[in-house]
C-alpha cells in the first residue's frame, strides 16, 4: 500500500477513518478482502507471503494495522529475512500494546525492507518506521497521511489528499456512502514537477508514481479501502480492486 490518508480523533462518531491505496505489481496475485479462515483478521491477503498490507483484528476490529513500503532509489537490492506483510498480521493476532509493537519494529529494523508501519488499538495510534532512521511516535490527533516517506511528509499526493479526506470527514456520518472516498483516491492528476519528492529515483519516475491512484504497464493501484471505526467499535471496511489500466474488478465490504 502506498497511501493511507488518515483522520484521527477528528470525527465525533468514527475516531478513526482510513483511506488508502494498496500499489503493487499486477503480476502479484492477492485474495480479496474478506474474514480469513485461518487468523482473525479482516483484509485482503499477499498470496505470495501470506501477509495483508491492511487489516483489523475479527473479534476486536478496534485493533488495527496497515503499512507502506518505504521508497528509496540508492538503497541496492537485497534480500531481507522477514516479509513487511507479517507485520500487521503479527500485531492483529497478538496483544502487544501499539506502543510496545511499534518500538519492536524499531529494535528489529535489520528483519525488514524499508517500511512504514501504522497499528492502533482505539486507545492509541502508532507511527513506526526502520528506514533511513528506526523512529516509534504516537500519532496526535488530525488527519494525517501517510505513502513511501516518513509520515506527513510534504509530498503532494500526502498534503492534498489529507486537505481532501478531511473535507470528506467533516461530511460523513455513521452509515454514509463510501464513494466520496473512493472518489478521492481514484484522482489520477500529477502535481507540478516543483511539488515533486526527490528520492533519488529520477524525475520522470516521481513524475509517475506522483498521482493518489496510479496507472503504470504492469503495475499500479490495485485496491482502494476505506475503514471507518466508530466508538462502539462497530464499522465497515469496503475495498474496491482494479485490473490493468485501473479497470474496476469488483468491491467488497465487510461490516463488524
Amino acid at each position: 500500500m502506498c497511501l493511507i490518508l488518515f483522520a484521527w480523533n477528528v470525527h465525533p462518531d468514527l475516531p478513526l477513518v482510513v483511506a488508502a491505496n494498496r500499489d503493487e505489481f499486477h503480476r502479484r496475485r492477492t485474495t480479496a478482502l474478506s474474514r480469513w479462515d485461518d487468523l482473525p483478521v479482516i483484509g485482503g491477503r499477499d498470496n505470495l507471503a501470506g501477509g495483508t498490507w491492511m487489516g483489523v483484528n475479527a473479534q476486536n476490529p478496534q485493533r488495527v494495522a496497515m503499512v507502506t513500503n518505504v521508497r528509496d532509489g540508492q538503497l541496492t537490492a537485497e534480500v531481507w529475512p522477514r516479509s513487511r506483510g507479517a507485520l500487521p498480521v503479527e500485531f492483529l493476532t497478538g496483544t502487544d500494546d501499539p506502543g510496545s509493537f511499534a518500538r519492536g519494529l524499531r529494535d528489529d529494523a535489520g528483519q525488514f525492507a524499508p517500511v512504514n508501519l501504522l497499528v492502533g488499538d482505539g486507545r492509541e495510534l502508532w507511527w513506526t518506521t526502520n528506514w533511513p532512521t528506526p523512529c516509534a511516535e504516537r500519532v496526535p490527533d488530525g488527519v494525517h497521511g501517510l505513502s513511501n516517506g516518513a509520515l506527513d511528509s510534504p509530498w503532494p499526493k500526502v498534503t492534498d489528499g489529507a486537505d481532501a479526506l478531511r473535507v470528506v470527514v467533516d461530511d460523513d456520518e455513521p452509515g454514509g456512502s463510501v464513494e466520496p472516498y473512493l472518489d478521492l483516491l481514484a484522482l489520477r492528476d500529477r502535481p507540478a514537477d516543483d511539488r515533486l519528492p526527490d528520492t533519488g529515483v529520477g524525475v520522470d519516475r516521481e513524475r509517475d508514481l506522483s498521482p493518489r491512484f496510479i496507472d503504470l504497464p504492469g503495475y499500479g493501484t490495485r485496491a482502494s479501502t476505506v475503514l471507518r471505526i466508530g466508538r462502539d467499535g462497530h464499522g465497515d471496511i469496503t475495498e474496491r480492486r482494479f485490473t490493468y489500466r485501473g479497470r474496476r474488478r469488483g468491491t467488497s465490504t465487510v461490516r463488524f
